[in-house]
């Protein structure tokens, strides 16, 4: 039996250990993620078995039980015996507070009380590994972090299952469905909606702008009179215009030299902007094409890529020679003028700064320099997406070692009979680190701010000339893409009014964490709340009414500033401000509050859930391009959509069907009448809701473009593993709650509040959906309950569970 082993996250990091270091360090046993769960409220308390509004806090923790699914019982079985004779363990799991709980619960539950040593490495190349192993530490000085991910796991799970059930309870009668509340994905939605709500009720206001073209000696450039105050009526403009016609003057000219360091090194949620914005990429995507990049086979060319900084240790000084070096050897690389020494940046406006790192457990994203002088040899293995991706991580390593970007900023200014025309230009005197950047310009450089302007002199005439009006239009916020979300997401505090709590959660690292941010996002679109709009993000109208109904239930629910708070006080646990307990009842209190505000609706007469409100018709999809197509040209002729026309296929229908011209027989013009979905496509829709325990739309039945939306949204997505019973079981779950884990999920129970159970063989009987309370109707119809759920046998007639929506 072995003296010693080493415990990885997953097999193909043991993978890695093992040809990093060989057997020295004893047998190498993977994990598969979480091996562990969480129990249900039902056992630990027998009578949380029955849905009800109450705190599912129990004595002391949440105890673990064996996860179930893929290879982990094989796995868990494994480690078992090898503990059992282990006298060290060495943890070589994620070096980030995820990966700390996956290591340690192992041990915790079987109670190992031998020594063990903690293995930290932020790269996967070998010697990397062999380096983190030869300076590991003992575990217990990383208890804090173990602390805080516990914290995490049983608040989420006490937050989201009580809240979960006490809104199912209170406000879901007749719903025939859970509505879930989720402590991150929750406030995530509300952050769409509200946007989304702005931007419909947002009012255009016009307003107007004179420019003309000044006459200097120099040359010409283009003035502007553009008031903060702006102008709203016409003939206050006309009267700056004639102002202008003619107008000679002196100018105001104001020289200054100035400079700008460069951007900070980018973590995982700074990637997943850029890359939505630049590339239009999911934010799913740039998770996983990092993460292969990380820990690919004959890759390994970055650090690791969940990162939650953006600043690097300064012991790493000293590999910027290396680092350098082995990126010149790319010919895209060896083209930017490096500087010879490169310029290190300390403290918090630089690159390397040790106090920016406290309470993370990993540093900005790089290149991994253990790699980079193999980088001629990895890149023909790279697919292009990788290339880009390393191209960014790489390009903003290297601009972080240049010099300043240094410009010369001209300002002129010209009192033209009490209004001021203004104008401005930037002329780079050394580009500095934006040589980095070849392509790339700021949004500020663009427009009047990018002109060049002539050679100015303070006190010169300038001569006015062709003044006209330009016409303007406020415009709404724009609609978030993911990179934006995301980042709304990490600086939750702009939704705080409280100024001093604002001030506070600035340095919070927000809702969510870098590596569940996009799981999230990805969940609420699986399940229809959210659908992709091109490269934007809007909430469907099933999301909205459901935002509706929790924040008129209690605002707590769906604001992103208390989570944030949340967030901040499971944060301090990592550095001692804050101790586990005490993290965990700041939560159920502020559960338990609003679990009582919850009880006073209903009390009050509170509006519940009903089924018709938020259901899974198809007010989820949007409408096909010919409609929008056809409600456009309405709009042109003065007819204006409601809103959320564009988004939703059952307000557009019935717009088109209020307002478009008629027949002579009656009938709408331009094919309004839907064409009803073909057999193949009924077929097809049946194969997917028998195989997923869903139903189809009787809108999506009625119309062939709604049932080919229908389809391709839930074509792709696996059914969820089978999970422990609960009491209240029904129809399906609205809740905004991930049902399909990503590849590298480590997801905890808590976040699926509603476990499906597995299908039964459908060569034996078709798969139901009984809501409960209805067990004496569905066994009069025929139903049975086994071991793996409800079923009709074969020969029951389904007519009746149809109607019913529960097949």
């Amino acid at each position: 039996m072995p003296q010693q082993i080493v415990i990885t996250e997953k097999t193909s990091q043991a993978k890695d250990v093992r040809a990093a270091v060989g057997p020295r360090y004893g047998e190498i046993l993977p994990a598969e993620g979480h091996l562990f769960d969480l129990l249900e409220p039902e056992d630990v308390v027998p009578a949380w078995k029955r849905w009800s509004p109450i705190l599912l806090r129990p004595e002391g923790l949440y105890d673990t039980c064996p996860a179930t699914g893929g290879n982990k019982a094989a796995k868990l079985k494994a480690l078992r015996e090898a503990l059992r004779s282990a006298k060290r363990v060495w943890l070589a799991t994620d070096c980030d507070r995820e990966g700390q709980l996956i290591g340690q619960e192992i041990l915790e539950h079987y109670k190992y009380r031998g020594v063990v040593m903690r293995v930290l490495f932020t790269a996967q190349d070998p010697q990397t590994i062999r380096d983190a192993f030869g300076r590991a530490k003992p575990n217990a000085e990383y208890a804090r972090l173990y602390a805080a991910a516990v914290a995490r796991r049983q608040a989420d799970q006490i937050y989201n299952l009580s809240l979960t059930r006490t809104a199912t309870v209170l406000l879901g009668k007749g719903a025939r469905r859970v509505i879930g509340v989720g402590r991150v994905k929750t406030p995530t939605l509300a952050i769409v909606c509200k946007r989304e709500l702005e931007i419909r009720d947002f009012v255009p206001l016009a307003y107007f702008e004179v420019v003309a073209t000044a006459k200097v000696d120099g040359g010409r450039f283009q003035m502007r009179h553009a008031p903060q105050d702006r102008i709203v009526r016409r003939e206050i403009a006309e009267e700056v215009l004639k102002a202008a016609e003619g107008f000679e003057g002196a100018l105001a000219v104001r020289v200054e030299d100035k400079r700008q360091g460069p951007p900070k090194l980018h973590d995982l949620p700074s990637l997943q902007k850029l890359c939505s914005s630049r590339f239009g990429w999911p934010a799913g995507k740039t998770l996983d094409v990092s993460q292969e990049l990380y820990d690919g086979p004959g890759k390994k060319i970055i650090t690791y890529p969940r990162a939650e900084v953006r600043y690097l240790p300064q012991s790493l000084i000293s590999d910027v020679p290396r680092m350098l070096a082995g990126l010149r050897a790319r010919q895209s690389f060896s083209a930017i003028p490096l500087p010879d020494p490169p310029v290190i940046r300390r403290g918090a406006s630089g690159t390397f700064y040790d106090k920016g790192l406290e309470g993370a457990s990993h540093h900005a994203v790089i290149p991994n320099v253990n790699t980079i002088d193999k980088l001629p040899e990895i890149w023909p293995r790279l697919s292009s997406d990788e290339k880009k991706l390393f191209d960014v991580i790489a390009r903003a390593y290297l601009a972080a070692l240049m010099p300043d970007f240094r410009y010369r900023q001209t300002t002129a200014t010209l009192d033209v009979r009490g209004f001021e025309f203004r104008s401005a230009g930037r002329q780079p005197i050394d580009l500095g680190w934006r040589a980095a950047f070849p392509e790339w310009q700021p949004a500020d450089e663009k427009g009047d701010e990018a002109q060049l302007l002539p050679l100015l002199h303070n006190g010169e005439t300038a001569q006015l000339q062709d003044p006209k009006i330009e016409d303007k239009e406020t415009r709404p916020p724009p609609r978030y893409n993911e990179g934006t979300l995301i980042e709304a997401m990490q600086n939750a505090w702009r939704f705080v009014e409280d100024e001093i709590l604002r001030d506070r959660l600035k340095e919070a690292k927000g809702i969510g964490t870098p590596a569940t941010r996009a799981e999230i996002i990805g969940g609420l679109k699986k399940q229809g709340f959210l659908i992709a709009q091109g490269k934007n993000i809007v909430p469907t109208e099933t999301g909205l009414s459901l935002f509706g109904i929790l924040k008129q239930a209690d605002p707590a629910l769906v604001d992103p500033g208390v989570t944030a708070q949340l967030e901040c006080l499971l944060d301090d646990v990592v550095v001692g401000k804050q101790e586990m307990v005490g993290a965990i009842d700041a939560v159920c209190d502020v559960a338990e509050r609003i679990i009582g505000r919850l009880k006073e609706s209903a009390t009050a007469g509170g509006t519940p859930l009903r089924g018709d409100v938020v259901g899974n018709g198809a007010a989820a999809y949007p409408p096909t391009p010919a409609m929008k197509r056809f409600a456009d040209s309405l709009s042109r002729k003065g007819i204006k959509p409601p809103p959320g026309y564009k988004t939703s296929i059952s307000i557009c229908r019935k717009f088109l069907s209020d307002h478009a011209p008629k027949k002579a027989d009656g009938q709408a013009a331009g094919r309004l009448d839907p064409k009803p979905a073909s057999p193949a496509q009924l077929l097809y829709a049946t194969k997917i809701a028998l195989g997923k325990g869903v139903v189809i739309p009787d809108e999506a039945k009625a119309n062939s473009a709604a049932m080919a939306a229908w389809i391709d949204s839930n074509k792709g997505t696996k059914r969820r593993q089978s999970g422990r019973k609960t009491a209240y079981k029904p129809a399906r779950s609205i809740s905004p709650q991930s049902t399909s884990p990503t590849k590298r999920s480590r997801k905890c129970k808590a976040d699926a509040v509603e476990a499906t159970p597995a299908l039964p063989n459908l060569g034996t009987g078709t798969p139901l959906r009984i809501p409960y309370g209805n067990k004496e109707v569905a066994m009069k119809l025929g139903a049975r309950y086994g071991s793996t759920g409800w079923y009709a046998p074969p020969g029951v007639d389904l007519s009746a569970f149809g109607e019913r929506g529960w097949l």
